[in-house]
């Protein structure tokens, strides 16, 4: 819908009540104070037969004045800079309201003149009451960037993986400014952002620094430079602040809007907004792009103060393993085959033809190998391999461990994965299934763990992911630790993801395991023309009860 703009002094739809407290242009040599203030209000989605706009509360504002050379709004009691006169607020007070905004213009010698405006917004979005309780914790939680995690800064591609070029490992940007920070996301609305918390343990001392990126940083207008590392300002001098937050959902996606100057983890301008890519009860990865529309940069925070991987299983008994150390083909003992193309691409419209030929399959110097192919076999134009240990092991309960390096190529869809041993009785979702790891080659180092059952499969599947930049290039621990009230998706025995689970749900039954590589499918997606061939490798395979 395309947004409706109002100028101060025009002819507009919606009423705005316009007051005043500008001052004459005063010089005293250099002090000029600002005049001729014009507010822009830009309400999202109004038009003439939505003047209030389109419900989603969003309101966009641009000041200019003659002689001004940086801009202040007030609202709800906060004040935020907008050095380019450019603010966005999103007014969530259910139905129809009317709010007051005030804009202060600054000139040269700290002359300022103001202007107030009341602008009437609709707003019938509400957040998930979920979301609010897990940023706020009724303004007792307090955030961090989750340092010692994998991943927990990184960049890529406007669009594509956010970490795709890079991904930080553990601690790896201690010292420059960021991981002593902290972010409150108050349920007044108010968003808190102290820059270094060790410096408040005596008190209260306002003063720290942050980490950016080059010439965008100096939108912050803080009194020194920082350190120069690359495109990176290192410990650039910065105090405590406020800005406004506020949820909104573009395209059904969960977004925190920070007003101003407001930001997490490292500065990189922009819109201030953070799409939400995955969150649980204490944490979760957002991403946003930077104000040169360059990459798109992705942060882990968790709300747990000096967290470190604490994961502790329940399960310590092995039960069963396949190590892969004997060369030939997979033990008949505990895998047979699925062979084909299950009539409909395996119900996913994939293109491969499954064989039990050792061109697809075959365990080689302590590893498990499936080998899709470029190649036309039994109508396809594809061939690989599957797995499975059905009516051969299945069990209930317990921590399944895969060691695996994982194939790449767009279109490549390798999965470690259970299915309810009751599949052929029920049928699917039925019979639950359990994806301890799918990875999409068309986005490569996203790992996805997923939950299928009735009313949540297919596309509406229920699941988290986490970002592994060496997916292709490493071996690394994929596992799930499978309770009777909860099921955690693990990367290299860090938790990513946690579900509850219930009597209600089929994950309270016998689960089998299966070894896949898909080719394209419904999530694998369009497969690369130039691809030949790649390999899933499997060091082991372990379960403990």
């Amino acid at each position: 819908m395309k947004n409706l703009k109002y100028i101060m002094f025009s002819m507009v739809t919606i009423f705005l009540l316009v007051t005043g407290c500008q001052e004459d242009d005063v010089e005293f040599g250099e002090i000029v104070a600002p005049s001729n203030i014009q507010i822009e209000v830009d309400i999202v989605g109004a038009n003439a037969d939505n003047p209030n706009g389109d419900g989603s509360g969003v309101v966009h504002f641009t000041a200019t004045a003659d002689n001004a050379i940086s801009y202040q709004y007030t609202y709800n009691g906060a004040t935020s800079s907008a050095p380019n006169g450019m603010q966005t607020y999103n007014f969530a007070t259910l139905g129809l309201n009317t709010y007051t905004i005030t804009v202060v213009a600054f000139g040269t010698g700290g002359a300022s003149s103001s202007q107030t405006i009341d602008v009437e917004v609709l707003s019938l979005y509400e957040p998930p009451a979920d979301l609010i309780t897990m940023l706020t914790n009724d303004s007792s939680r307090t955030w961090r960037i989750k340092s010692e995690g994998s991943s927990h800064f990184g960049l890529g591609p406007v669009g594509g993986i956010f970490n795709e070029f890079y991904g930080a490992s553990p601690d790896e940007k201690a010292g420059v400014g960021m991981y002593d920070d902290r972010y409150i996301f108050n349920v007044d609305g108010t968003f808190t952002h102290i820059t270094n918390n060790t410096n408040d343990d005596g008190g209260n001392d306002p003063s720290g620094t942050v980490f950016g990126r080059e010439v965008l940083i100096n939108e912050l207008n803080g009194p020194g430079e920082g350190v120069q590392n690359g495109a990176d300002i290192e410990n650039y001098p910065y105090s405590d602040y406020q800005e406004q937050w506020f949820i909104t959902a573009p395209g059904g996606v969960e977004t925190i809007n920070l007003t101003g100057v407001g930001f997490l983890g490292y500065y990189i301008g922009g819109d201030h907004t953070y799409k939400i890519e995955m969150r649980s009860a204490n944490e979760m990865s957002v991403r946003s792009t930077d104000g040169n529309s360059e990459f798109d940069w992705g942060f882990v925070l968790t709300s747990e103060e000096g967290a470190t991987n604490d994961f502790n299983t329940i399960y310590n008994d092995l039960t069963w393993q396949d190590e892969f150390d004997v060369d030939g083909a997979p033990s008949a003992s505990n895998w047979t085959y699925d062979i084909g193309t299950g009539d409909n691409g395996w119900g996913n419209q994939e293109a491969q033809y499954y064989t039990d030929d050792a061109d697809n399959i075959i365990i080689e110097d302590g590893y498990l190998k499936i080998t899709a192919k470029a190649e036309s076999f039994g109508g396809s134009e594809y061939t690989s391999s599957r797995i499975k240990s059905q009516n051969l092991f299945d069990f209930t309960y317990g921590r399944v461990e895969f060691r695996a390096k994982l194939p790449e190529g767009g279109g490549t869809w390798p999965a470690l994965w259970m299915l309810g041993s009751n599949f052929t009785e029920v049928g699917w979702p039925n019979c639950g299934e359990i994806d301890v790891l799918e990875h999409v080659g068309n986005n490569q180092n996203q790992i996805h763990g997923t939950l299928h059952f009735p009313g949540n499969s297919g596309g509406n599947a229920i699941g988290g992911q986490v970002i592994n930049p060496t997916a292709s290039s490493d071996f690394h621990l994929y596992s799930v630790e499978w309770r009777p009230d909860e099921i955690i998706f693990l990367l290299d025995d860090e938790p990513y993801f946690s579900f509850d689970n219930n009597e209600s749900l089929p994950f309270n039954d016998d689960f089998f395991l299966i070894i896949n590589f898909a080719m394209g499918g419904n999530f694998g997606g369009d497969i690369d023309p130039g691809f030949v061939e790649s390999t899933l490798e499997v060091d082991y395979v372990r379960v403990y009860q």
